[in-house]
């Protein structure tokens, strides 16, 4: 499993960011820091947001971690970007299914709502689920059918 990712927040998700991404690091992670690197000089949450969409879609990373005050901004950013399938979750559950039910490439958290110790769980459960991770074979197959819908739709919605 590929252990390089981006992560930005604003100021809002910055002390969740710092958290996870210390975390991460510690865990062997490559992490590129693309938004908000202080709170006394910070990215509103549409420029880390748009800095973060454009690492997915330069190729540069497959997945990442986009933090706001719900991450809720920061979903609806990443997803008006081709490319970028951006999950707002606020359970170790949901972040797992994100990714093992939708294949969503971005977490989205929000630091007003999740405790730092919540968002790393969160986080791990989401870089180390894959797609269809843990399904009955039947769900896999229709997941699968799915996905290639969803990503045929983009074609139409993105010039």
């Amino acid at each position: 499993m590929e252990k390089r990712i981006f992560i930005a927040s604003d100021k809002s998700g910055f002390e969740l960011k710092e958290a996870v991404k210390n975390h991460l690091i510690e865990q062997g992670y490559e992490i590129d820091d693309v938004g908000t690197q202080d709170v006394e000089n910070p990215l509103p949450f549409f420029e880390a947001g748009q800095n973060g969409a454009a690492q997915i879609q330069s190729g540069k990373h497959t997945r990442g971690i986009l933090i706001c005050g719900t991450g809720m901004g920061m979903s609806i950013v990443g997803n008006k970007h081709r490319g970028v399938h951006a999950a707002a979750c606020e359970s170790v559950y949901a972040a797992k299914k994100a990714r093992a039910i939708n294949d969503a490439n971005v977490l989205c958290m929000g630091g007003w709502i999740i405790a730092p110790m919540l968002g790393i769980e969160m986080a791990e459960a989401f870089l180390n689920t894959g797609f269809t991770e843990g399904l009955e074979d039947w769900r896999a197959e229709n997941l699968k059918k799915a996905r290639k819908i969803v990503h045929d739709l983009e074609p139409k919605h993105f010039k």
